[in-house]
Order: C-alpha cells, then structure tokens, then sequence
C-alpha cells in the first residue's frame, strides 16, 4: 500500500479481515460511491490478521483514509487507535478506523448495525422491547448487549457455555439493565417465551437442535448466508418476525460510509446492491 495504483482513485478504503474473500462490505461501500458520482473513491479487501493490523495501518499511505475491520481484528483496531470512542471504549472492540490529523480514531458502527435492524423489526419503536434474550457471549454480542441497553431494554438475559458475566455485565448494567447469564443447559423455551426478542450472535451449528425451544419471539439473527437460518425457519412457524445479518451489516456500513466520506450514506442504493449480491 505504497501508492495508488490507480491514478484516477484519490481515496481509498478497505476491510480488513481474515478470511476477507467473503466479505460484502465492498459490494455496500462502492455501491454508495457509484451512487453519488464519487468515481475517485475506491473500497478493497485486504487479508489481515489482528497481529498484521498495525503494520498494515500504519503502513498505509495518505490515499487511504479508512478502514472498516472484521474478525480478527476488532480488539487490535481498538489498542491500535491515537483516538477512541466512547461507545468503542465501552463496547471494548472497534470495527471502524478513520484516519484524522492527528492519526487514527476507531469507532464502532457494530451497534448502529443492532440497532438498525432492531428498528426494522419493530417498525421503529424498540419501547416494545421490556425482556432480551441474547444467544452467545462473544465479539458480536458486545455490541448487541450494549445497544439493547441504549435501547431502554430492561431484562436482558444472554445463554453462553461458559459464564462471562464478569466481562458483559458492565456493558448493560450502568444504564439500569437487569442482566443474568445462563447456560445451554437453561430451559430455553421458558426463557425464550418471555422474551420480547432474541438476538442470535453465534452460527447455526452451535445451536442446532434447540431451534424449536427458542422460536418463541421476533429474531435478529446475525447471520444472514444462508437464509433463512434453522432459527428464523421456526420463529417464522409460530408466527413470529425476523430480520437478518444482512440488515445489521447494511445499518453498520452506512454509518462507516459517512465517517469515511463526510456525505449522507445512499442507503437505498447501498441496501439493493447488497440483496441483489445474496440473491
């Protein structure tokens, strides 16, 4: 990353991530470019583990003046900043890095990615939302947790292997929130009833076979290749909503795109690019 390559490109901005081949983050970003006639404006994947992140930021030359950052790297992103963000601080990762005077500032868009597809799923009144039940305890339910708490949610429960209350209560627990940490071994169905949503942050796999006990309620379920999930499947047969990881990804890049950009996301653009690449 020594210079454009291009020399019609005078910004550029990348995810970093490993395994990159995958990410749709380029497909959002360069449909809003397009969008808005931005035709010097590039957006790249570059493979990149959490060790590799510093070299390959602070390596960057002055054409890039961002980055959005996927596993592994979020907690790197966050050490590495010359500036932090409260909420990034708070939620303890960084999925955003935007290149200032006075060098880096990481920022996280993960929970604007929450809460825009919560808002979808309860057509913009999250007041609805008294009980959470949030599935896994990892990097994508830290965003999760924290924006549930913004939210107002009052009871929010995660189920994990092991128990990290220690580590996630304080991202609920200052805004009032009661929280409580059970295992897979919990009566989910109980607990997925009284829930008012239930967001999902692990892969299918590690709940294969409990689908039926916890569709129960209106889901957000992160993943979104494939859809639907087994999960969404059984919400979907008792009756209830659901929205994807493809909303939460859709949310989280238009708030990146206009800390890189400084101009208004093109959401609709952006959004349609993305489903047409997942049809």
């Amino acid at each position: 990353m020594t210079g454009p390559q291009n020399p019609g490109i005078a910004h550029r901005t990348a995810v970093l991530g490993s395994p990159i081949e995958h990410s749709r983050s380029p497909i959002l970003h360069s449909a809003g470019y397009r969008a808005l006639g931005m035709d010097d404006w590039e957006y790249t994947r570059i493979e990149c583990g959490a060790e590799e992140l510093p070299h390959i930021v602070g390596a960057a030359d002055e054409s890039f003046v961002g980055f959005s950052v996927t596993m592994p790297g979020k907690f790197a992103a966050l050490k590495f900043a010359d500036e932090v963000t409260d909420r990034a601080r708070e939620i303890g990762s960084a999925n955003t890095l935007v290149r200032t005077d006075g060098g880096w500032r990481a920022d996280n868009t993960d929970c604007d990615g929450i809460t825009g597809a919560l808002n979808e799923l309860f057509d913009g009144e999250l007041g609805q939302i008294r009980r959470a039940l949030v599935i896994g305890g990892g990097g994508t339910a830290r965003p999760a947790l924290w924006s549930l708490a913004q939210a107002g949610v009052g009871e929010i429960t995660v189920v994990n292997r092991s128990d990290r209350s220690a580590e996630l209560a304080p991202l609920v627990k200052p805004r009032g929130a009661d929280f409580r940490m059970v295992g897979y071994d919990a009566d989910l169905e109980t607990l997925a009833v009284a829930a008012d949503v239930i967001v999902s942050t692990v892969p299918s796999a590690a709940i294969e076979g409990r689908e039926t006990e916890l569709g129960h309620a209106p889901v957000l379920d992160v993943i979104y290749d494939p859809w639907p999930t087994p999960l969404i499947v059984s919400a979907a047969a008792n009756g209830y909503p659901s929205v994807g990881g493809h909303i939460m990804l859709a949310n989280q890049a238009f708030r990146q795109f206009e800390q890189f950009t400084g101009r208004q996301a093109p959401r609709a653009a952006m959004r349609r690019a993305l489903e047409e690449s997942l049809r």
